[in-house]
């Protein structure tokens, strides 16, 4: 196994560790996304293993039903107001969390492209990625 991924929030409030290696890398192009990162897309590494994820601190949540209309729980540092992870009720097991909140955010390399049909022109992504006009089925 490799070293642990750690990260958190701006101001160091909530941080995580996840001892495992994520399922998938990905960039997102949904609306969604791009409102929550104020950019064209949003980047996130998905884990299975919730229950192994160490969190300190308290996150703010809020539920946003997904285009499946499953919901999905958005955390949030209540202090600086940092994205910090995202849960799925369909999905106990998943834990995402933003690659930019990565202690190391070189580790993240994405593999794929959701909701590619979203995207804007002035946010390109890597065209070599494998692309989803929507998201791919599970």
């Amino acid at each position: 196994m490799s070293e642990a991924y750690t990260g958190g929030c701006a101001c160091g409030a909530v941080r995580y560790e996840i001892p495992a290696e994520p399922v998938v890398m990905a960039d997102c192009q949904c609306r969604d996304c791009q409102r929550r990162s104020g950019t064209g897309h949003g980047s996130y590494l998905t884990f299975a293993g919730r229950k192994d994820v160490k969190i300190s601190g308290r996150a703010t949540h809020w539920d946003l039903a997904a285009d499946s209309g499953n919901v999905k729980t958005h955390a949030f540092c209540p202090a600086c107001g940092t994205p910090v992870y995202l849960t799925f009720a369909a999905m106990p097991d998943l834990f995402t969390v933003h690659a930019a909140g990565l202690d190391e955010p070189d580790r993240y390399a994405p593999k794929m492209v959701f909701y590619r049909a979203r995207g804007h022109a002035w946010d390109q992504v890597d065209p070599a990625l494998a692309g989803f006009d929507t998201m791919p089925p599970r």
